[in-house]
Formats: C-alpha cells, sequence, structure tokens
C-alpha cells in the first residue's frame, strides 16, 4: 500500500507549475543580471573604440592645420619680402625711387593752432631736407 500512495502522489499532480517557477526564478533572475552586465560591458567597450576613432581623426586634422598654417606663414612671409614688394612696385605700379633728397620735415605743431603745410614747405626757413641712405 505504501506503493500506492507513493504513486498516487507523482501522477495525481503533487507537483505544481508554482513551486517549478518559484525554483526557476534565482535562475532566471540570475541570467538577466549577467544578460544585462554583458551588454553594458560591450556597449561601453564599443563607445570606448568610437572614441578613439574619433580621437585619432581629430589628432590628424590637427597635424593638418598645423602644416597648413605653417605653409600659409611661410607664404605670407615670402609676399612680404622687401624685394618682392620692390619689384612689385616698379613692374606693376610703375614706381621708381627717388633721385635727390626729397624728405621734407615740418615744424611740430601746437595743439589748437591751424598750419597750412604747402604754404610752410614752400618756406625755405622751416624745410629741412634728409639725405637719401643717411642713418635713422
Amino acid at each position: 500500500m505504501n506503493r500506492s500512495k507513493s504513486i498516487v502522489r507523482s501522477s495525481g499532480g503533487g507537483v505544481s507549475v508554482g513551486r517549478v517557477l518559484l525554483h526557476l526564478l534565482p535562475a532566471v533572475f540570475l541570467f538577466a543580471l549577467f544578460a544585462a552586465v554583458g551588454i553594458l560591458h560591450v556597449t561601453s567597450r564599443v563607445l570606448v573604440v568610437d572614441m578613439g576613432y574619433r580621437l585619432s581623426k581629430a589628432e590628424a586634422e590637427e597635424r593638418a592645420l598645423i602644416r597648413e598654417n605653417d605653409r600659409l606663414k611661410l607664404e605670407l612671409a615670402t609676399l612680404k619680402s622687401p624685394a618682392r614688394l620692390e619689384k612689385l612696385a616698379r613692374e606693376k605700379l610703375g614706381m621708381a625711387m627717388p633721385s635727390g633728397p626729397v624728405v621734407i620735415a615740418l615744424p611740430p605743431q601746437l595743439p589748437g593752432a591751424k598750419r597750412n603745410a604747402r604754404a610752410e614747405a614752400r618756406d625755405s626757413r622751416a624745410v629741412r631736407v634728409a639725405e637719401r641712405g643717411g642713418s635713422r
């Protein structure tokens, strides 16, 4: 008879769905926790790699801009060279070096006094002429 009672328990639905879920619930939670940690880890690694690519691209752009800046500085120095400017003045603008002393120095003007520069320039007492090639 003992044997029949044990058969009745197992075949009579002695194991309920609630009990099975209760035993599986910790395993499901543990699996979900590992999956969430794995997803977070992979996401963080992807973000780190993406940021590395961005940093590499920004550094390459910086190097290109530094090269461009150096090239432009060299071009500016070339364009500002006195020999080039003199050549342009002679050839394109038809300018020439003045012959003889042509620098006229006028006496200092007092504040509030009006001055007629042409009249003073014609007045031989007010005119001082600087010689070309002298010390500055």
